[in-house]
Parts: C-alpha cells; sequence; structure tokens
C-alpha cells in the first residue's frame, strides 16, 4: 500500500492526517476496548473526533460493510457447498458477523474518519514547529 492515499490509513488504522499515529486505543479484537479513538493523534496532534457525537455517522458505513460481507458469503456459499439450505446460509452469516464484528466496527469508524480528515505529509513537521515556537514551553 502507498503512504498517503487514504486505503492505507484505513486498513492499517492509522491517522488520517499523518499515517503515522496510531488510529484506536487497542487492536479491534481487544473486547475491553474494541472501537475505542484515541482522543488525539500522538504523532501530529490531529483531534479525531470533529464535533460530538462525530462516529454516529459511521453507523451507514458499517451498514454498507455489513451489506458487502453478507453478499460475500452468500457468493462464497454457493461456490464451496452444493446444496445451501436456508439453515447453512444462517449458520455462515451468523458465524461470519461473530468472527468480523470487531474489525468490522473498527473498520467503519477509520473510514469515516478519513472522508473528512485530509492526508497531509508535512503534519508532524508542523506539530513539532509549534511546539518549538510555543513560549509557554521554553523555560
Amino acid at each position: 500500500m502507498i503512504k498517503g492515499t487514504k486505503l492505507y490509513s484505513i486498513l492499517k488504522m492509522k491517522c488520517p492526517q499523518c499515517q503515522v499515529g496510531n488510529f484506536f486505543v487497542a487492536h479491534p479484537y481487544k473486547l475491553s476496548t474494541m472501537g475505542e479513538v484515541k482522543k488525539r493523534c500522538s504523532k501530529c496532534n490531529q483531534k479525531f473526533e470533529l464535533e460530538t457525537g462525530f462516529y454516529q455517522g459511521s453507523y451507514y458505513v458499517s451498514y454498507g460493510l455489513g451489506v458487502a460481507l453478507f453478499i460475500a458469503v452468500v457468493v462464497l456459499n454457493y461456490m464451496f457447498i452444493e446444496t445451501i439450505t436456508p439453515t447453512s446460509l444462517m449458520v455462515s452469516f451468523v458465524l461470519a458477523l461473530i468472527l468480523l464484528a470487531p474489525i468490522m466496527y473498527a473498520l467503519s469508524k477509520s473510514i469515516w474518519a478519513t472522508m473528512f480528515i485530509k492526508y497531509d505529509k508535512n503534519a508532524i513537521t508542523k506539530y513539532q514547529k509549534i511546539l518549538e515556537d510555543d513560549s509557554r514551553i521554553k523555560s
């Protein structure tokens, strides 16, 4: 993947602005912090929650990912199972959803944030310059 693309920050789950800092507090499959987004990027100081309730819009992305998952499950069932019954299809849906729910939840938030936060290859150096110029930090 090429750094600087939206796909890079989505799939690597990195800060959409600098693509260096981590977007999530922990891995999506760590259930105690599943889907918990950091307040700010540790590298470029980008605020991740742009407004109150910002990630409620990610529900629409999550719905689209769910539809894509179910279509993929149906196609895979038709490819690998000779006789498909409603029961086998339902079992496949439930298993896929249980196994992939944490990653889909995280991906939906990552996609949503990437839609609104633009990549800036100089974000880290800009933030370091602000820190250097800040008179409150100097002693």
